[in-house]
């Protein structure tokens, strides 16, 4: 399953290190964040793609505090 979502970031270094952490998760098939949109493509497995996404959340909050993503 492949899902884009709005997000909030704010600088493109920070965007490049989210999308480098969340692609290392386990289940991640692809990801990526793009600042000037303000947009992250998620893939993962259908079956575990919500766990996946809270996951990559929480793995973006860790790298950048005030990450923002509307679910």
């Amino acid at each position: 399953m492949t899902k884009k979502f709005n997000i909030e970031v704010d600088c493109a270094n920070c965007a490049a290190k989210i999308e480098d952490a969340i692609k290392k998760l386990p289940g991640v098939t692809r990801a990526t964040i793009s600042f000037m949109s303000q947009k992250m493509l998620l893939e993962a497995a259908d079956a575990e793609f919500d766990t996946v996404l809270q996951a990559a959340v929480k793995t973006a909050k860790k790298v950048e505090p005030d990450f923002e993503i509307t679910l």
